[in-house]
C-alpha cells in the first residue's frame, strides 16, 4: 500500500538544568526578567509526527513517503530516514530556513521552559497532492501548519484519496467548523481521549454523529489502551505490557505506525491496533521518538508471546 504521511518534521533540543527554576525567579521583577540557565546536558533528538510514524512503519518493512517541508539543516536527518527505509523524496527543503525546532530545558523537579520555532513547517502549504504523478492509497494528515492541514484534506476529498485525519495537538488551533469539515469524508479519525473531548465540545457532535462522517475512529487512552469505534460497535484494545517505562514521547506516533502497517496488509482493525500497542511499547522503553529498534522477526516473536496470529490472547 502506497502511504503518504504529511505532518511536522522537527529537531528536539532537550536540556537539563541541575537546579530549580522557581528559586531563580523574582516575582516582583517579572516585567524585567532576564535569566540564563547553565545546563549540564543537551541532546538533539530527531522528531516530528510525520517521520515518527514513518520510522515505525519502516521498521516493520513498509516504505512510507514523507510529505513535508524541511529546512536546510535536514540532510543528516534525511540520510537517517533513508537508511531506515523511509522515502524522503517528497520532503521539500525551504531555502533560508531551518527545520522546525523544539527547545526545552527541564529542572530537577521536571518543571520545563520551552520554545518552539516552526521554521520550514510554516511553508507546508506549498506542497500539493495535485502535483503527484501517482495516486496514494492512503494519506495521513497529521499536525503541521493548520493551513496545510486544511489544504491537504480538501485535496484528498477532491481527488478521491482516502485519508487518515489526525489533528492531535492542532485541535486547540482549529475551530469547530474546520474540524467538522475535515472529518467529513475521512476514512480514519485518530485522536487521544482528551482531544476527542475537545472535538465534541468544539463541533457539538457526539461520537455516534462523527461516525456518520468518518468510517473509523481510534481513540488512544494512554495506560488504558485504545478504543476503536465503527458503526458496527466498539472494540477496546489494552496496552501491550512494557518491560520498562523510560520516555512517553512519541508513543502515540509509534502506535499509528504499527496500526498503519497492519492496515497496509489488509488485516482486521483490532489486529492492527494490537500491532500499534506493541510498537508503542517499544517506543516507551527508550528515550526519544526514533531510538527504538527491532527486526520484523523480533516484533513477531514478542507479539506471539501474548497473542496468536489472529490477535487472540494466548491461552495460559
Amino acid at each position: 500500500m502506497d502511504i503518504f504521511i504529511s505532518g511536522s518534521v522537527a529537531y528536539d533540543y532537550l536540556m537539563t538544568f541541575p537546579g530549580l527554576f522557581h528559586e531563580q525567579i523574582l516575582p516582583e521583577r517579572l516585567k524585567s526578567i532576564s535569566l540564563s540557565f547553565l545546563v549540564e546536558s543537551m541532546t538533539r533528538q530527531r522528531g516530528g509526527i510525520a517521520p515518527n510514524i514513518a520510522y515505525t512503519m519502516a521498521l516493520l518493512g513498509e516504505k512510507p513517503h514523507l510529505f513535508a517541508t524541511v529546512g536546510e539543516d535536514f540532510e543528516e536527518y534525511r540520510a537517517w530516514l533513508n537508511k531506515a527505509g523511509v522515502d524522503t523524496d517528497y520532503a521539500r527543503v525551504i531555502p533560508g530556513k531551518y527545520t522546525a525546532s523544539f527547545f526545552a530545558t527541564t529542572d530537577k523537579v521536571n518543571a520545563q521552559i520551552a520554545s518552539f520555532y516552526p521554521g520550514a513547517m510554516e511553508d507546508a502549504a506549498q506542497l500539493s497532492f495535485t502535483e503527484l504523478t501517482t495516486t496514494p492509497d492512503l494519506v495521513v494528515i497529521s499536525p503541521t501548519d493548520p493551513s496545510a492541514m486544511k489544504k491537504h484534506a480538501a485535496e484528498c476529498r477532491e481527488l478521491g484519496i482516502p485519508y487518515l485525519y489526525d489533528p492531535s495537538q492542532q485541535v486547540l488551533r482549529l475551530d469547530g467548523d474546520d474540524l467538522a469539515r475535515d472529518m467529513q469524508g475521512a476514512h480514519f479519525l485518530f485522536v487521544n481521549d482528551y482531544e476527542i473531548g475537545l472535538i465534541t465540545k468544539k463541533t457539538g457532535l457526539e461520537i455516534s454523529q462523527i461516525l456518520n462522517m468518518v468510517d473509523v475512529i481510534v481513540v488512544t487512552k494512554g495506560k488504558d489502551g485504545a478504543t476503536i469505534y465503527t458503526k458496527e460497535g466498539d472494540t477496546h484494545i489494552p496496552v501491550f505490557k512494557e518491560e520498562r517505562i523510560t520516555d512517553p514521547t512519541g508513543v502515540g506516533d509509534a502506535f499509528r505506525g504499527g496500526f498503519l502497517t497492519g492496515y497496509a496488509h489488509g488485516w482486521p482493525l483490532d489486529f492492527c491496533a494490537r500491532m500499534g500497542s506493541l510498537a508503542a511499547a517499544y517506543c516507551l522503553e527508550q528515550n526519544g521518538t526514533q531510538n527504538h529498534f527491532y527486526t520484523k522477526d523480533e516484533f513477531v516473536s514478542r507479539f506471539r508471546e501474548h497473542f496468536d496470529d489472529e490477535g487472540k490472547l494466548n491461552e495460559l
